[in-house]
């Protein structure tokens, strides 16, 4: 009874086999749906049956070998007639140039293939790097995939390439596996055959043949078949629900070609040290019977181990074709194996209708591939585009989509309220300083630390103690491999430090995983960790989007494809909400070429030749992104330190709209001020003067009268002198604030200054008139109100609550003198270079704090706060202004014969006056100039922001040469012509 059940048993799971693993219906390969049948019989009646047969090989060439090489390359073509061409390691114009010489010896066109699953950067240097199948596998949208695989067909075509072996169709199903691993797109089949067949299709509709491999299935194994024979002990049923699936569907949806792996798989085929890839009953029986794939197939490598340790060259390649192999990869020895197949043939193992048959096969994929109309590769700017933006713009959108948060307590990422955390981070594996840092370090003052994954246990002793005093680590692991016989390269030093460090007490710690997702099991306590990003690679594009994730830029959309805890398992993926914060990327992603800006650079040059500045920083962000960001020329006409990104330029008046002006927003929308307030209902001491009729919009307006400016300097002043007992050269509690080096002021003339200003004659009330007057008045409201300084008032409340390091007041506190621009030198009043202390004499009056001027900052800094008046008041996640406020303050006030908003600056309606912007704005939009050459601008119409800045006054503020050539007004044009062109 019991063999009789187990009889059934057996019978049964043989017809489920049977039925599950019937032939595939689907698509034809598209080569077999050409019209070039005429091609390809004219071709073949050329060939001798020798010829025939060398239509076959295909063999390895290089662009980075001798001469030797590639004579023995040229012979083979010559006297062999080989089929086709291999590439492994080179350069593109090398490959080029040696695939034009091969093409033009070869009777027949070579079927040229390169070993590309993640581009042709996996062989070429040189050329265009995109994620491994591992990456590729947490994308959700698969759309992207498809997208891929269109762009490495596209340079496959431009390089002569016309077959990439790719997609990996193996499910990795073993962390143990040396050689697949994140070459797979994951253990979930069906996620693996989604994603391999929109990259098989992204090349094939390309025009480049896909080649699935490694069939049945290179997944479950932990050994390498370069190295030996892996053995797969599973069962048939196990076999085909899972391994073949994949390839199954592949081959329903139309696939052009498939690798078959050197494996030995028992279940299959028993025989003794006969790899799948010599098995006819794997070959044959399995792959074209039962599966009925139409399609090339390609051996893997006949030089690997798993078939070269037991086979002499020639003998293997005949064994491979018996089999029913189509093509015969990387043979060690071509005219051996020819002499052996024709002996085959003389003994009836084979026939020559079976080798003309395949050789028609091969014939029929060159007429698909164009090689009917071959045409020789141009070099010519052959290297420029192959690494073009769009390619550079999909890698980016793969990296964004890959990101996977795997753990995220207490919501801790993004990263909020900025001003509430020391943060650092972390390098773990290399010491130097990486893309990674220098973008986390757009959001926010990151100090970085890195210790190299062999460095002693003394070094990292000192690098935990250097953490103590930060409350939030973001732990950055790299530098690792893909070998899990040897822990991924993973050091004891490296685990023991990640261990302790997600142990330690009181602090935030993010681990980032920019390595193989098996190595999360070689930690003890990575779940200690209060948030876990899986980035997968190290490459730019990952680090840009692992810090875009960290701090809000890009939302957490993948999922992790392989299981590597029961915590975290194949398909975990916490979500985040919308992007919070700028995010920096190219042109093309807003739909803008990036050509158009480069006009940019012209003009910007333009004017340092031209001597209307010694340097500058530009800055363009559209709907939140960052698209252009760059500096030029130097802080001085000496030339000798180069403006950089984050070096601070005086911001002059655009201090108005970065300061005083959201100072008094936060006022009204805390509802102790009102725009339509009179100023003495906050300064009581103007009722009886003048000014006692001012109401605070038509000041922020500029039209309450006041007069233009007041040069409160001049009453310190006789004869060129500073008078007696206003001035010090040395600081103390009587002269304690700075106007400029070795220049401090009495601790009262501030006051004094102020009593000037109230005593000040009034003009006509109603009637534009630009003044910076009125914002020595806001900074009294605020400070009044608030009871502290305008600088540190906005500093608790907007700039570190922003992450905006370089933005504020009193940038020698704060910085290294070789950051801070310089600007005049003023001859008249300070007798010296202007560096680090404000421009402007009435606010260096002031001890370098005015609601007018003061402020320094990067451009960087500087968009940001623009961006969050583009998002009603609100940045980071955190609301700052009341949207309707933000509306009030930036729309026009008064409108008939005044532009200006409250604060703001606005393009101007009368075609007859001077506009501060071209008239390509639109009219919603708002920003300010400032009088040591700079401006920045916001257009909520296309999502538009916008800063220059640039030391126009060094060495001489008179001469105002950026005005004239109109610099500022020409790039923002440049920018509106792009936006327009874009839509």
């Amino acid at each position: 009874m019991r063999l009789f059940k187990l009889l059934l048993v057996s019978f049964v799971l043989a017809l489920l086999c049977a039925f599950v693993s019937g032939p595939v219906k689907g698509e034809d390969p598209p080569y077999l749906k050409t019209d070039g049948a005429h091609w390809v019989d004219s071709v073949f009646q050329t060939l001798t049956p020798d010829q025939r047969i060398g239509q076959l090989f295909m063999v390895a060439a290089y662009s980075n070998s001798d001469k030797a090489h590639i004579a023995e390359i040229k012979k083979l073509i010559s006297n062999q007639g080989i089929g086709g061409l291999i590439f492994f390691q080179g350069g593109p114009v090398r490959e080029a140039n040696l695939t034009n010489a091969y093409q033009e010896l070869s009777e027949v066109p070579l079927l040229v293939s390169i070993d590309g699953e993640w581009g042709l950067a996996m062989r070429l240097d040189s050329t265009v790097q995109f994620p491994r199948q591992m990456t590729l596998g947490a994308i959700q949208d698969d759309s992207l995939i498809y997208q891929m695989g269109k762009e490495i067909a596209w340079e496959c075509k431009r390089m002569g390439i016309q077959v990439n072996l790719a997609p990996v169709a193996d499910i990795n199903n073993n962390p143990n596996n040396p050689v697949i691993s994140n070459r797979s797109f994951g253990e979930n089949k069906y996620n693996v055959a989604r994603k391999a067949a929109m990259y098989m299709k992204g090349m094939q509709d390309a025009g480049v043949m896909a080649n699935a491999k490694h069939f049945p299935g290179h997944g479950d194994t932990d050994s390498d078949s370069h190295k030996t024979l892996p053995i797969i002990n599973q069962c048939v049923m196990r076999m085909d629900t899972l391994e073949l699936f994949p390839f199954r569907e592949l081959i329903r949806q139309g696939l052009g070609s498939i690798m078959v792996a050197h494996l030995f798989i028992p279940c299959y085929d028993s025989t003794k040290n006969t790899a799948s890839t010599l098995s006819k009953k794997v070959v044959t029986d399995l792959l074209k019977d039962s599966l009925g794939f139409k399609g090339l197939v390609f051996t893997d490598a006949l030089n690997m181990k798993g078939v070269s340790k037991f086979f002499e060259p020639g003998i293997v390649d005949l064994k491979a074709l018996l089999a029913g192999n189509d093509v015969l990869l990387f043979s060690e020895d071509v005219p051996v194996a020819i002499r052996e197949i024709k002996k085959a043939i003389d003994q009836g193992l084979i026939t020559q209708e079976e080798i003309d048959g395949r050789c028609k096969k091969i014939l029929s994929a060159k007429y698909w591939c164009g090689l009917n109309k071959l045409e020789k590769i141009k070099t010519k700017k052959l290297i420029e585009e192959l690494n073009n933006t769009r390619a550079e713009l999909l890698n980016r959108k793969l990296a964004d989509a890959s990101m996977t948060l795997l753990k995220n307590e207490h919501s801790l990422l993004p990263l909020q309220r900025l001003d509430t955390l020391s943060i650092a981070s972390v390098s773990l594996g290399y010491q130097t300083a990486s893309t990674f840092e220098c973008m986390l370090s757009n959001y926010s003052t990151v100090p970085h630390f890195g210790i190299d994954k062999d460095a002693k246990d003394a070094v990292g002793d000192s690098l935990l103690k250097k953490l103590e005093k930060y409350n939030t680590l973001i732990l950055c692991i790299n530098n690792t491999n893909n070998n899990p016989k040897k822990d991924f390269g993973l050091t004891d030093l490296i685990r023991h430090l990640t261990d302790t460090i997600c142990s330690m007490k009181g602090k935030h710690v993010i681990v980032d995983v920019f390595a193989n997702p098996y190595l999360l099991s070689l930690f003890k306590e990575p779940e200690k960790a209060e948030a876990v990003v899986l980035s997968y690679e190290w490459s730019v594009y990952t680090q840009y989007s692992s810090a875009e994730l960290i701090f809000g830029a890009i939302p957490a959309l993948g999922k992790i494809p392989v299981s590597v805890s029961e915590k975290f398992k194949a398909g975990t993926g916490l979500s985040t909400g919308p992007a919070i914060r700028l995010k920096y990327t190219i042109p093309e992603e807003v739909g803008i070429d990036s050509r158009k800006l480069r006009q940019i650079d012209t003009i910007a040059l333009k004017g340092i030749r031209n001597k209307a500045y010694p340097g500058c920083q530009v800055l363009v962000a559209k709907d939140g992104k960052v698209i252009y960001r760059k500096s030029f020329g130097y802080h001085t006409y000496g030339k000798k330190i180069k403006v950089k990104n984050d070096d601070l330029y005086d911001l002059a008046s655009v201090t108005k709209i970065l300061s005083s002006t959201p100072a008094l927003m936060k006022l009204v929308d805390e509802k102790s001020v009102r725009l339509d307030d009179r100023l003495t209902e906050h300064l009581p001491e103007l009722k009886g003067t003048n000014k006692q009729e001012i109401v605070i919009r038509e000041m922020m307006a500029h039209q309450a009268g006041l007069e233009p400016w007041i040069p409160f300097w001049m009453r310190t002043v006789e004869k060129g002198e500073y008078k007696p007992g206003i001035y010090s050269k040395t600081r103390s509690d009587t002269f304690p604030l700075r106007v400029a080096d070795r220049l401090y002021i009495r601790k009262s003339w501030p006051d004094t200054m102020y009593q000037q200003l109230i005593r000040s004659p009034m003009g006509t009330r109603g009637k534009f008139n630009y003044s910076d007057l009125g914002y020595y008045f806001i900074k009294r409201i605020v400070e009044n109100k608030k009871k502290e300084g305008l600088n540190v008032f906005m500093d608790s409340v907007f700039y570190k609550p922003l992450g905006l390091p370089t933005l504020g007041y009193l940038p020698r506190n704060r910085f290294d003198l070789d950051r801070l621009i310089p600007t005049e030198y003023d001859l008249k009043f300070r007798k010296q270079q202007i560096q680090g202390d404000v421009h402007d004499q009435g606010a260096a009056m002031l001890g370098g704090v005015g609601g007018h001027a003061g402020l320094f900052s990067d451009a960087n800094d500087v968009a940001v706060l623009m961006q969050l008046y583009l998002n009603k008041g609100t940045y980071g996640g955190v609301r700052y202004l009341d949207s309707a406020t933000v509306n009030d303050f930036t729309k026009c006030q008064y409108c008939v014969g005044n532009r200006r908003g409250a604060g703001f600056d606005k393009p101007e309606t009368d075609p007859k006056k001077d506009s501060p912007v071209c008239d390509c704005v639109s009219y919603l939009s708002y920003g300010h100039q400032g009088f040591t050459g700079t401006i920045t601008w916001a257009d909520p119409a296309s999502g538009l922001v916008y800063v220059f800045l640039s030391n126009r006054v060094y060495p001489d503020a008179e001469d105002n040469r950026l005005l004239k050539q109109g610099t500022r007004t020409a790039i923002l044009r440049v920018i509106n012509e792009s936006l327009g062109s874009a839509k």
